[in-house]
């Protein structure tokens, strides 16, 4: 088994977990984390998928990075927003 392949199935069982989790979960904060597990998984997943005969392509490498920074910035919102949600539902009677 190549090292890729091993990333892919690893990528694979953290996509499947997060997407439990996410289905399952009520809480909007470990449903936000779960989503995040999930989406690195699939980070995992494309990563492992982009190497050719030991070759590590740049180019998904790359997608990556940019995928893992707008994840970032989701995230911050997600949360910011789920903040804002939840000091709503404090202040009404």
């Amino acid at each position: 088994m190549s090292s890729g392949l091993f990333y892919a199935i690893l990528g694979c069982a953290l996509f499947a977990l997060g997407l439990a989790a996410t289905l399952l979960l009520r809480e909007a904060l470990r449903r936000v984390l779960a989503f995040n597990v999930m989406g690195s998984g699939g980070f995992l997943v494309f990563v492992g998928l982009a190497q050719r005969d030991g070759v590590v392509d740049p180019v998904p490498q790359a997608m990556v990075l940019t995928g893992i920074v707008v994840a970032v910035a989701a995230t911050a919102l997600a949360l910011a927003l789920l903040r804002r949600l939840e000091q709503t539902d404090a202040h009404e009677p």
